[in-house]
C-alpha cells in the first residue's frame, strides 16, 4: 500500500476528477471492517445507533427506500444507507490514515483543521438496489463546499452489481447550478453522456479512488 501521492498524479486527480489510490487496507483491516458493517446493519456492533443516520433500501409494502431517520430499523442486510460512521472507532481509525491525511493537506493547507463531513456506507443489496440518478453533489446549506471524496469498496465494484460511474473532465464546471439538490434533468444528462462516454469504476475490495467533491456521477 502507497502511503503518498506524486505530483503527477496529483495532476492527473486535477485534471481527470479522479484518482485510483489502489488498496489501502491490509488484508485483516478489509476483513474487520466488512464484518463491522454487517454487524451494524444487523443492530449486534457496539455503536451509538441513536447518533447514527440509517435507511432501508427494502422496505414491505412501500415503492423505494425507506426514510432516512436516526436509529437502527431492524437486523437486515437490506440497508441502502448508514451515515456518521466516524462514531465508530475501527472505521474512525481507518479515515485517520496517514494517506488521507496528506490527501486533505494538499487540499486545504498543510496547517489547515479539517472536520469530516459526512463518513457513510451506501449499499445495494442482492437482488434489489435503489436507482440513482446522475448528479453532482452538492450541500448548500453549508458554509463553505467539500473538495474531496475517499470512495472505499468493501466489497468487489463490477458494473454486473452496479459500481459508480463518471465523466472524467466533467468535474470542472456546475452542469446544474439551479437544483440545489445537484441532481441532473434528462436533457442534462443525455447532453453530458452524448459528450463523453462514461468510466465504471470498478475496484476489488479494499481498493479506493479519489473523487474531487463537484464531479459528475450516477
Amino acid at each position: 500500500m502507497d502511503e503518498h501521492i506524486s505530483d503527477t498524479q496529483w495532476q492527473q486527480f486535477q485534471q481527470d476528477g479522479y484518482l485510483r489510490l489502489g488498496k489501502v487496507l491490509s488484508d485483516a483491516e478489509l476483513v474487520t471492517l466488512q464484518q463491522r458493517m454487517d454487524d451494524i446493519m444487523l443492530g449486534t456492533a457496539p455503536v451509538d445507533y441513536d447518533r447514527m443516520l440509517m435507511q432501508l433500501d427494502v422496505v414491505p409494502g412501500q415503492k423505494g427506500p425507506g426514510p432516512q431517520t436516526k436509529g437502527h430499523k431492524g437486523a437486515t442486510l437490506n440497508y441502502r444507507k448508514i451515515q456518521d460512521l466516524e462514531f465508530d472507532p475501527l472505521f474512525l481509525s481507518y479515515m485517520q490514515k496517514p494517506l488521507f491525511r496528506e490527501l486533505c493537506a494538499r487540499v486545504y493547507g498543510p496547517d489547515a483543521t479539517v472536520a469530516c463531513y459526512r463518513a457513510m456506507f451506501m449499499n445495494k443489496p442482492a437482488g434489489y438496489g435503489t436507482y440513482l440518478n446522475w448528479h453532482q453533489d452538492r450541500w448548500i446549506h453549508l458554509d463553505r463546499d467539500p473538495q474531496i471524496t475517499v470512495w472505499l469498496a468493501l466489497d468487489p465494484a463490477t458494473v454486473e452489481n452496479g459500481c459508480v460511474q463518471i465523466v472524467p473532465g466533467a468535474h470542472h464546471h456546475l452542469i446544474n447550478p439551479d437544483n440545489p439538490s445537484g441532481f441532473f434533468t434528462e436533457a442534462q444528462t443525455a447532453e453530458l453522456l452524448r459528450k463523453a462516454p462514461p468510466v465504471f469504476l470498478e475496484l476489488p475490495a479494499g481498493e479506493a479512488v479519489l473523487l474531487y467533491n463537484r464531479r459528475y456521477r450516477k
